[in-house]
């Protein structure tokens, strides 16, 4: 036998010995009792492997005492674990600890930071790898540019793009699949094409890239042409939901079931995406039947497919059906409890169909309530009161831990809206920049616009319509028009009039209501001047309506 080689035969029996004993860890066959009959094994990378996937503390302890400094795959195997299992800030202490650190090192810290949606330390961690002299793989730059979509980094895409070229990696599908997503998130469709032409080989994924990039800047035509360009051969299920889910995202929702119909096969996305433009889109009947239409196809609905129908459900109004479908769920086996998801939506839909008392009753069994599923109770609180209530809640997730977002405060406007309660309204209103660094998007103004008027501090209203760092749009205007025909005050009435017709969109509800103000004064002039100008912009008054669910 050859020199060398029996020492070489060893490590690979110890290794493997060891591999085997580590799964019986995990299988909690074989009873380790202490750390130091850990220590009685090779110190190999897969028994770390498995110390890792039973208890973390033994296996640092492990590590601590017996130093394998050169062993990178151990430590990765480690810091892998602590990414998924602790918090970010402990899994990047055991990463400032790594006496060596590798391109694996630095994307499993750099995926924890892009899981967590924590894209300012994408970015300090990519400068700190490029300082220490690691050069990125394919891995690496997509998942920057994945963390940086929808946020003020995108703008670095160009940038990125430049480091590719320098790496000799403008070739690799993987990194030009990427690059065509972040410049589609610019809105470069010259970038977005040259990318695609600099990949040596262009397979399913590049052209669903391409297709969906074109979609996502509302160029429907170019992404029709490419689609058609595309090789019969490699159209698959993902290709066509591609297409379809681009029509939902520019709001033409009849091209979708156009091509929803025409694909051979349909998979779980494909359903989910077709409900789910028919919802966005208003078209709660229609998605509805698409629901139907399913299970008698034969296809098991999952939870996104529940949350969706029930989505349409509270979009209808329609308990009736939204019953139906909570029933099915129960049928089915879906563990409600467990479910943030699919109890979430069921709050919303029973919230939204005025069963505020059953909303309530399914959001406190919910075990791990997000922000979400406090939005949809309060909401109901909110629009179906009592408004102290909405309030109550609030203070409830605030003392939970959970953060709440522009919709909470929307949420909780309304309600102090509704229910008269202008101090806390303010109090809200506030506090929501002050003390949580949210800032107020026009939604938030028109609350307080409408809360301030329906409390006849039209003054107050006024004051804040002139001081909002955006120009108002119909529905603030809309609100202050209606308290001021509420209090019948054509002073401030003149005022929303003036503000209403700077505005390209006309309503016709805001306009009936300048009529009411002005008839109900006298001012038959002005009366009859709207009248024309309602005619020359073909703005018509609304015809009422009842609604009557049948179901």
């Amino acid at each position: 036998m050859p020199r060398g080689v029996m020492p070489i035969l060893q490590a690979l029996c110890l290794s493997a010995r060891a591999l085997i004993m580590c799964k019986m860890v995990r299988n909690k066959a074989f009873p380790f009792t202490s750390i130091a009959s850990i220590r009685a094994l090779p110190p190999t990378a897969p028994l770390k492997s498995g110390l890792q996937n039973t208890n973390l503390e033994d296996a640092h302890e492990a590590f601590d005492r017996v130093p394998t400094p050169g062993d990178v795959f151990s430590w990765n195997k480690l810091l892998r674990d602590y990414v998924r299992n602790r918090p970010l800030h402990q899994a990047r202490g055991l990463f400032d600890e790594m006496p060596l650190k590798d391109v694996v090192s630095w994307n499993t810290m750099l995926s924890g930071y892009y899981r967590a949606k924590r894209p300012e330390d994408v970015y300090g961690c990519l400068g700190e790898l490029g300082r220490c002299g690691v050069l990125p793989n394919a891995y690496t730059i997509s998942m920057a540019i994945s963390s940086f979509l929808d946020t003020r980094f995108k703008i670095l895409v160009p940038q990125i793009h430049g480091r590719i070229v320098c790496l000799g990696m403008v070739s690799d599908v993987i990194v030009g699949s990427a690059l065509m997503k972040g410049y589609a998130n610019v809105g470069n469709p010259l970038a977005l094409e040259r990318v695609f032409d600099d990949l040596s080989v262009k397979p399913a994924s590049s052209w669903n890239a391409l297709v969906s990039g074109y979609m996502e800047m509302g160029h429907v035509e170019k992404a029709e042409r490419i689609f058609h360009l595309m090789p019969e051969s490699q159209k698959d299920v993902v290709s066509w939901t591609c297409l379809l889910c681009g029509y939902v995202r520019n709001k033409r929702i009849d091209e979708a079931r156009s091509v929803f119909d025409r694909m051979s096969v349909r998979d779980v996305f494909s359903w989910t995406a077709m409900m789910n433009g028919y919802v966005r889109n208003e078209k709660h009947e229609d998605a509805l039947k698409l629901f139907v239409l399913m299970i008698k196809s034969g296809s098991r609905p999952n939870v996104f497919h529940y949350s969706c129908v029930l989505s349409a459900c509270a979009g209808a109004s329609s308990l009736v059906v939204g019953q139906q479908v909570h029933s099915s769920i129960i049928k089915c086996g879906i563990p409600e409890s467990d479910d943030v998801v699919v109890m979430t939506s069921l709050v919303d839909m029973y919230a939204n169909c005025g069963e505020i008392d059953a909303a309530f009753c399914i959001f406190a069994n919910i075990q791990n309530k997000n922000i979400a599923s406090w939005n949809a109770v309060m909401g109901g609180y909110a629009w179906h009161g009592p408004g102290e209530k909405a309030i109550e809640i609030f203070e409830s997730m605030v003392e939970n831990g959970t953060k709440p977002d522009p919709i909470t405060f929307i949420n909780l406007l309304s309600a102090c809206v509704h229910g008269g309660l202008v101090e806390e309204g303010a109090k809200f209103f506030d506090c929501m920049k002050t003390k949580y660094g949210i800032q107020p998007e026009v939604e938030h103004y028109a609350c307080m616009v409408d809360l301030y008027g329906k409390a006849g501090q039209l003054e107050k209203a006024k004051k804040l319509i002139e001081e909002m760092p955006m120009e108002p749009d119909v529905v603030v205007w809309g609100a202050f028009i209606g308290d001021c025909t509420m209090h019948s005050n054509l002073e401030f009435g003149e005022f929303a009039e003036k503000g209403i017709r700077r505005l390209k969109e006309h309503h016709p509800a805001s306009y009936t209501m300048l009529l009411k103000i002005h008839g109900e004064n006298g001012s038959w002039g002005r009366v009859l001047n709207l009248k024309r100008l309602m005619r020359k912009w073909h703005v018509r008054k609304q015809i009422a309506a009842s609604w009557l669910d049948t179901s």
